[in-house]
């Protein structure tokens, strides 16, 4: 897996003792988290940052749109300029991770999508997702705590420069909220649409273009 630099999510060490940290020091691996999908890795085809300027795709055309209700409440537009993004595959289920946040963004919202069954190049619909939403600096956490509350109407994938890395487009709605992991109060993402990087490394599919 290759790592690009970032003001927030350098390696996937600092991006979970992140997670943790907003957790309020909560455990984990124990009931009250499991089901919460962790932010992704830095990925290789996303935008490197410079000084000034943060981006999520070098191509310019990375974006988050959400309309978040309930504990939180926000309608989230976030263009590529400024916008942080970031995707991986995962193993547990199978398919992909993208987490997006913004530093302008108040609160300070990370974003993070599960979607399951998504393979490397390829395009999909009706994707089962595990949307969760963190306030970061609080221990505000919630999460759908599984992937059949949300759904990804379409999906596509188009190659980026890097190998096995693609910028992965995809629009979908959650019919049932999003609980705090704990505590009380819940989050409604009622629609959704994005756009950002997932590098695959070395979880590879054979019938990948």
């Amino acid at each position: 897996m290759r790592h690009v630099a970032a003001p927030r999510f350098s390696c996937r060490a600092r991006v979970l003792l992140a997670f943790v940290s907003a957790a309020a020091c909560a455990p984990t691996s124990g009931p009250a988290t499991r089901g919460v999908e962790a932010p992704a890795a830095a990925t290789a085809g996303a935008a490197t940052p410079g000084v000034a300027t943060l981006s999520c795709l070098s191509s310019g055309d990375g974006y988050l749109r959400a309309k978040l209700g309930g504990a939180v409440e926000a309608q989230l537009d976030w263009p590529n300029s400024g916008t942080e993004c970031q995707g991986e595959s995962r193993g547990s289920p199978p398919g992909v991770r993208l987490s997006f946040r913004r530093d302008s963004s108040k609160p300070d919202l990370l974003l993070v999508f599960g979607l399951t069954g998504v393979l490397e190049g390829k395009p999909a619909r009706e994707v089962a997702a595990n949307v969760t939403v963190i306030v970061q600096g609080t221990s505000q956490i919630y999460g759908t705590l599984g992937d059949s509350r949300c759904t990804v109407d379409s999906l596509t994938q188009k190659p980026l420069p890097a190998p096995h890395t693609y910028r992965v487009e995809a629009r979908g709605f959650c019919t049932q909220p999003a609980h705090a992991v704990r505590g009380d109060g819940d989050v409604l993402v009622s629609t959704f649409e994005f756009a950002g990087p997932v590098d695959y490394g070395d979880s590879v599919d054979p019938g990948a273009r």
